[in-house]
């Protein structure tokens, strides 16, 4: 059990740290369509897992630790010692064209930058500006323990509906597709129009039922918000889960928020959602 080697925005570290025991315990692989920081595979560690997402920058640096983790350790431990706001600003007005060079890149700005964010300008540029944080490399054998946990993991670039229709009966799917947490509100499906749109979420809900037709157990977590409960109401069992946001830049306007996890196999711990983070629905949920 490893936590993220990325800071990652819409990761699920709160999720296995809250709702862990909802996760299944045996299954025979692990499929994440939506990779991103990836906190519920090291949190699950499979043994055979498919991971995908349509990011070639970060696919392309879980590829190269997996590979050439002590190269990448080393280089990161120099730029440890390097460390500037000129460096910073210097790197990131690269664009390397190999893939180790382009791993390292990648890790030190998304240790670096602000708040881990993730973005790019209309010509594809990384312009995140520098943040508080100056530790670029990770901990003594850190990386080698996320390259031993990737070792059995194909690790690809895929549209999140050729990695789905990849499940079988007995694997696990775990589907986390891009959306934002204040969508408690009116304009969630506007909101995400150009990250992750309506007609993407219509796609995703087909796949996930055939999947589960196949046989596969699959969790989604998706925006807890009336269209998204109406998009599912004819399949799984349906949770609303408390968290916090943490979208607010001054940490004394985030809030409660609620998100929405849906699976479709039975929780091993029926009196899990008696906790009072976590919730069993309404009929309309």
């Amino acid at each position: 059990m490893l936590d993220p080697f990325l800071k990652w925005p819409g990761g699920k570290r709160w999720l296995v740290r809250q709702c862990g025991p909802m996760f299944p315990l045996q299954y025979r692989r692990y499929l994440e369509p939506f990779l991103g920081g990836g906190a519920v595979f090291f949190h699950l560690a499979p043994q055979r897992a498919v991971l995908s997402d349509t990011n070639i920058d970060l696919v392309n640096a879980y590829q190269c630790l997996k590979k050439h983790v002590k190269v990448i350790e080393k280089r990161l431990l120099d730029l440890q010692h390097k460390h500037s706001k000129t460096l910073y600003y210097r790197i990131r007005a690269t664009r390397p064209t190999g893939a180790i060079e382009q791993a390292v890149r990648f890790l030190y700005l998304n240790r670096t930058c602000f708040n881990g964010i993730y973005r790019v300008n209309l010509r594809g540029e990384f312009n995140v500006p520098i943040g508080t944080k100056n530790l670029v490399a990770y901990p003594e054998g850190y990386l080698q323990g996320i390259a031993t946990c990737l070792r059995h993991a194909s690790i690809r670039i895929a549209d999140f509906e050729e990695t789905i229709d990849e499940a079988a009966a007995g694997d696990f799917v775990f589907v986390d597709p891009p959306y934002t947490v204040m969508h408690n509100n009116n304009n969630f499906v506007k909101y995400n129009a150009n990250l992750f749109s309506w007609a993407d979420q219509r796609r995703l809900v087909s796949a996930v039922k055939r999947a589960a037709r196949r046989g596969a157990a699959v969790m989604i977590s998706n925006a807890d918000h009336q269209s998204v409960r109406e998009l599912y109401s004819d399949f799984g069992t349906h949770h609303r889960v408390n968290r916090a946001s943490v979208l607010a830049a001054d940490f004394l306007h985030r809030r409660k928020t609620t998100e929405l996890l849906i699976t479709s196999y039975q929780l091993r711990h029926s009196e899990y959602l008696d906790r009072p983070t976590l919730q069993a629905p309404s009929p309309l949920c």
